[in-house]
Parts: C-alpha cells; sequence; structure tokens
C-alpha cells in the first residue's frame, strides 16, 4: 500500500532515514543527515509516499515543486535493496506522478547521477561539447536511467562534474499532461 510519509508518522519516517543512508551513502552517508533532508521533504508543499507492507516500509519518493505551476522533480526515489525490480520503485513513480498530475503539473524531472561509472559519461571530461557526449550516453552497467526510460522519461541533459570531476548528474523528464496547441 502506498502513503504519505507525514511528521504524524515517525516510524515510517525514521525508516525513510535509515533506508535513504543506506542506499544512496554518497549522498547521505548518515541516518543524521538523510533526516535533516527528510525534514526538508515534509514540508506540506512537498510530496512524501512510501510503499509501505504490514509496518515495513518497502520504498519512498519525494516530489518538489520547481517551476511554478508546472514541472516537479522527482527526489529521490529509494527502494530497498531486497525489493529491487519487484514493482515497488514503479508504483511510487506513478504514483507520485498521477499526485502532479491532479496538481495541474505538465513536466516530470529527474536528475540522476553516476557517482559509480555506471555510464558512458562517468570517469571523462565532457567538456567542451557536452551536447556531443550526451548523445553518444551508454548505460554500459545498469544505471538508473534505464528504469526510467521505461517508465517513459527522456533524457534531457547533463551536469558536468556535479558530483566532483567525472561524477555528472544526468537529466531526465517526462510529459505528464498531453501538449495543448499554442
Amino acid at each position: 500500500m502506498i502513503v504519505d510519509l507525514t511528521p504524524g508518522r515517525p516510524e515510517l519516517i525514521e525508516q525513510a532515514a535509515a533506508l535513504l543512508s543506506e542506499r544512496m551513502p554518497e549522498g547521505w552517508p548518515t541516518p543524521g543527515l538523510a533526516r535533516e533532508h527528510l525534514r526538508e521533504l515534509l514540508d506540506p508543499a512537498h510530496i512524501m509516499r512510501g510503499f509501505v507492507r504490514g509496518r515495513q516500509l518497502l520504498g519512498w519518493v519525494g516530489g518538489l515543486e520547481r517551476y511554478a505551476g508546472h514541472v516537479w522533480e522527482l527526489h529521490p526515489l529509494v527502494v530497498r535493496a531486497d525489493h529491487e525490480r519487484r514493482g515497488v520503485g514503479r508504483a511510487l513513480v506513478e504514483d507520485l506522478e498521477h499526485r502532479v498530475i491532479g496538481l495541474g503539473i505538465h513536466t516530470m524531472f529527474i536528475g540522476s547521477d553516476d557517482e559509480l561509472g555506471l555510464t558512458s559519461l562517468a570517469g571523462i571530461d565532457l567538456y567542451p561539447d557536452v551536447i556531443a557526449h550526451l548523445s553518444r550516453l551508454e548505460n554500459l552497467r545498469g544505471h538508473p536511467i534505464g528504469f526510467y526510460q521505461r517508465l517513459g522519461y527522456q533524457v534531457i541533459g547533463v551536469m558536468p562534474d556535479a558530483n566532483g570531476f567525472g561524477r555528472p548528474d544526468i537529466y531526465l523528464s517526462k510529459r505528464l499532461i498531453p501538449a495543448s496547441p499554442a
């Protein structure tokens, strides 16, 4: 079942912090730092949803408004290792998309870091021709961009060296509401 993660569910928030620190130690090496990030996501202006079975949090997703009234960012998506490739991530992404469509949001975007050398963009100098490198992007070892592409997201850009030299952030987006003629 997918539920709202709110301050009124402290046991789930604590599980979410532990999961974030465990699964994404590059960004949140301790549960304390993860808790600080969760405080931001618990702002009522954001969305935080969790996939719960019994009293166990199997994964969670956050959503943040980025361009007033039109674009939201999916940040982050975290799934327990023992529940990857079982539909938890897909269900969370689709749930978040449904939520923001209800708000009239047109587009969702994601920044998917490559800090582990999983794509052809990692470990190299993307300058001076960033777009040429991006046009040859390959998913070498199971980077999450493949997951997002299967859900209809398209690669739209890259931020070279976002996490240090040779560790880019790859941007993907998806139109949620069909385009209307201008």
